[in-house]
C-alpha cells in the first residue's frame, strides 16, 4: 500500500482525501512537480525546488513547509514506499475556501499533497532496452503560460489525446509561425549531425529540469554542438534524430514522426551517447 502526505499527516494513499472546496478542485487553483528518485537518491533536486518556488511566486501562493521540511518529507516517503527508482508528486493548492470566488482569497491554509509512483529504472544508453516513442504534430492551442507548471493541464492532456487518437504516445507542438514548442508533456530536441537543438524558452514551453540538465551535461561532458534557439518544423521533419525529455523519461528516442521513421526508425548513436552522459551525471549536484 503506497503511503502519500497530506497536510501534515502520512496516511494510506487510499484514504486522503480534500474537501470538494478546495480551488485546486474547482479551478486547478495550485502548482505541482515531479521528482525522480532512484535507491533513495534524488535527481536535480535543486533545480525543482528553485522550479517549485518559480511557479508558486507567479499566482501569489506560498510552500507551507521549507525546503528543508519538505525534502524531509520526501526523504520519508520514499524510505517507506521501498526506495526503489520512484517519481515524487508535490501538489500545492490555495486550500479550501467554502465561497467559490475567483478572486484569491486570504484567509486559507495551502494545501500540500505529496505522493509516489513507480517509474522503472532509467536507461543508461542502450538501444537495445530503450522505450522507442511514436509521436505526431499538432498545433499548440494551450494557454500562453505554459512557463507556470499549474495543475490546470487540460489543455495538454486533450494534445495527449490528440496524439494517442492518432496512434501514436505523444505529439509534437507549433505555434503560429510553425516553430516547435514542445510535447504534451515533455521537452524536445532535434539533432542534424553532431548538433543539438532544442527551442529557446518563452511563456510557451515549461522549464524542463531535465532539458536543464542535459544542456549543461552534453556541453560540460560531450563533444557536441548543443544550441538553444527557434527550431522550425522543416528542421524537425528533416532531423537525423528526434528526443523528448522529462523526469521520467530523461532523454527518450523517437522513431516515428507522423507515421514516417525519424533516422533508421532505431534509437539513434547520438541518443546513446546523449543518454550514457545523463546515465554518468544525473546524481551531480542539480
Amino acid at each position: 500500500m503506497t503511503t502519500a502526505y497530506l497536510n501534515n499527516e502520512f496516511v494510506p494513499l487510499e484514504e486522503a482525501r480534500i474537501s470538494p472546496m478546495d480551488r485546486g478542485f474547482l479551478f486547478g487553483d495550485g502548482i505541482y512537480e515531479v521528482i525522480p528518485s532512484h535507491g533513495g537518491r534524488f535527481v536535480g533536486l535543486k533545480l525543482h525546488l528553485a522550479r517549485l518556488k518559480r511557479g508558486l511566486d507567479e499566482i501569489q501562493l506560498e510552500l507551507p513547509v521549507s525546503n528543508a521540511e519538505l525534502t524531509t518529507i520526501m526523504r520519508t516517503l520514499v524510505e517507506r514506499n521501498g526506495s526503489g527508482s520512484l517519481g515524487i508528486y508535490i501538489q500545492v493548492t490555495r486550500g479550501v475556501s467554502m465561497t467559490r470566488n475567483h478572486v484569491y482569497p486570504s484567509d486559507v491554509t495551502p494545501t500540500l499533497f505529496i505522493y509516489t509512483f513507480d517509474i522503472g529504472k532509467p536507461n543508461e544508453g542502450d538501444p537495445d532496452t530503450a522505450r522507442l516513442w511514436r509521436v505526431v504534430t499538432g498545433h499548440d492551442l494551450r494557454w500562453q503560460r505554459c512557463q507556470i507548471k499549474s495543475t490546470s493541464l487540460l489543455g495538454n492532456v486533450m494534445h495527449m489525446m490528440e496524439g494517442v487518437d492518432a496512434g501514436a504516445e505523444e505529439i509534437l507542438l507549433f505555434d503560429e509561425y510553425d516553430n516547435l514548442t514542445e510535447a504534451s508533456v515533455s521537452n524536445a530536441f532535434i539533432v542534424s549531425g553532431n548538433t543539438i537543438a532544442t527551442p529557446a524558452l518563452d511563456q510557451h514551453k515549461l522549464a524542463g529540469v531535465t532539458r536543464d540538465m542535459a544542456l549543461s551535461i552534453l556541453r560540460d561532458h560531450g563533444h557536441f554542438n548543443v544550441e538553444v534557439r527557434p527550431v522550425s518544423r522543416s528542421e524537425v521533419e528533416a532531423a537525423d534524430e528526434l528526443w523528448l525529455s522529462s523526469s521520467t523519461k530523461e532523454l527518450a528516442p523517437i522513431v516515428s514522426l507522423d507515421g514516417k521513421p525519424v533516422g533508421t526508425g532505431a534509437a539513434g548513436p547520438v541518443w546513446c551517447r546523449a543518454q550514457r552522459l545523463m546515465a554518468a551525471h544525473r546524481f551531480d549536484d542539480y
